[in-house]
């Protein structure tokens, strides 16, 4: 998460620069839901020690409004078509989705 809102931050600035406006908050999928407990509630944050400055670094953006966290199930991440081999069902699924491929080629 933290890598994404690093990302996030950096194509915001050149965008503002190019004089392109950004609607705040960006909406921020993610399928991990103890990950998205630890941003909100900084009491879950003691339990984690290793993630100590990226759990700050989301956990600020959230709270400044540059992002608003939700939960995705697993399921339907849309990124999966690019970082996971899916069975077929799911990639054809995917692709639909984007408007690369139509089921009515099947």
């Amino acid at each position: 998460m933290a890598s994404t809102v690093c990302e996030l931050l950096w194509i915001t600035y050149l965008l503002r620069d190019f004089g392109v406006s950004v609607s705040l908050p960006i909406p921020f999928w993610c399928d991990n839901q103890a990950a998205l407990h630890i941003t909100a509630n900084p009491v879950f944050h003691e339990r984690t020690k290793h993630l100590d400055i990226d759990c700050h670094l989301v956990r600020d953006q959230f709270k400044l409004g540059f992002i608003a966290p939700s939960h995705i199930s697993g399921s339907a991440q849309l990124a999966d078509l690019f970082t996971k081999s899916l069975p077929v069902g799911d990639f054809i699924r995917f692709l639909s989705k984007m408007g690369l491929f139509s089921t009515s080629h099947l």
